[in-house]
């Protein structure tokens, strides 16, 4: 083998890697949390630690990239639903895309990591393009009136796992694991029709603010007690 089929056989084979880690660090951050460690990401991935230190120089720096990646597929699925056009077709694209992308994995690490320009930039992007995406909807007279976007992204985050999915996969309920997939479907096809702007009565309450997306990725505030 010459040089360059070498060097492009060891780039994909980083590649496969590098999928297999990120999509371990998700399956870890949804079972333990942000205190996942990096022995876990990297024996659920097949990979050894050297190689995860090789591609990321910490956990940090893992889980930053794991969210870009998100954030990423997020901006997509808001993108092409925008592309769209229907605009309910275009809405319900991001939904459905959005619930498989699994944002509520995420959501133990907020808080706990330092949030990168690009992580931010990328956020940035994403949020615009969702709004649009729901004033869109409104001005279609598709989407319920008094749905936000901020509703729109705790829902998703909510239908993004599955408890009872999750709980048969460790069991290795494989008997039952498909009838619980094709339930969660269901259940996510329910709530995207209650988005519908005939649903029925008003939502309770005034509209969630953006804080409780933004605030909770915050670090915590020191206490302050000068001990």
């Amino acid at each position: 083998m010459t040089a360059e089929p070498r060097r492009a056989a060891r780039r994909a084979e980083a590649e496969r890697n590098d999928r297999a880690l990120l999509r371990a660090a998700r399956e870890v951050v949804t079972a333990d949390g942000a205190h996942a460690s990096v022995a876990a990401i990297a024996a659920r991935a097949g990979v050894g630690i050297g190689s995860l230190y090789r591609r990321y120089r910490s956990k940090e720096e893992l889980f930053q990239h794991l969210c870009e990646v998100a954030l990423d597929q997020w901006l997509d699925a808001a993108e092409t639903g925008l592309a769209h056009d229907d605009p309910w077709e275009g809405f319900a694209h991001y939904f459905s895309a959005g619930t498989g992308v699994g944002s509520g994995s995420l959501a133990p690490i907020a808080g706990t990591i330092e949030i990168t320009p690009e992580m931010a930039a990328k956020a940035q992007r994403g949020d615009a393009a969702i709004e649009a995406l729901v004033a869109r909807a409104h001005a279609a007279g598709v989407l319920r009136a008094d749905v936000n976007a901020v509703d729109l992204a705790l829902l998703i985050e909510q239908l993004s796992s599955s408890p009872l999915l999750e709980q048969l996969e460790r069991q290795g309920r494989d008997d039952l694991v498909e009838a619980a997939a094709a339930a969660r479907v269901r259940i996510c096809a329910i709530a995207l029709d209650g988005l519908r702007h005939a649903a029925g009565g008003p939502l309770p309450g005034t509209p969630p603010s953006m804080r409780l997306i933004t605030e909770r990725w915050a670090p915590p505030a020191s206490s302050g007690d000068g001990g």
